[in-house]
């Protein structure tokens, strides 16, 4: 299995924790919208995240048979991110857009900790 997929599921696995957080925090606490916010935001993360991985996929399997690329689908992903600001911004009164930045942010800063956690563990295995 190829790493980015091995590292897909990872941050899948640690983004759907966070998600399981971010309910109980809108479920339990005052602050609702910032939560609903990092709901959503959270969410069309994930969608991004996979989409990439999909496209990663094509990408791996198209080189391996020698084949030109032409794109890892960043305008879809980038729509995909303006579409949840544009429903933020629809619904103010449910959704902090802040919080829906901060969400969509979420896989990119769960796979560079993941990167910075392997790359230490994977060092320190091999200095022993």
């Amino acid at each position: 299995m190829p790493e980015f997929v091995k590292m897909y599921d990872r941050a899948r696995k640690w983004m759907l924790y966070l998600l399981a957080i971010y309910v109980l925090g809108w479920g339990f606490t005052s602050y609702q919208t910032i939560f609903l916010g990092l709901i959503l935001g959270t969410a069309f993360s994930m969608i991004n995240l996979w989409m990439l991985i999909k496209r990663m996929r094509k990408f791996d399997k198209l080189i391996t048979n020698g084949k030109k690329v032409r794109s890892l689908g960043s305008l879809s992903r980038l729509a995909m991110a303006a579409l949840a600001i544009v429903i933020a911004l629809k619904w103010t009164r449910y959704f902090q857009t802040g919080s829906v930045v901060l969400g969509l942010m979420t896989n990119y800063i769960v796979i560079m900790i993941d990167y910075l956690f392997h790359s230490f563990n994977v060092h320190k295995t091999n200095r022993k």
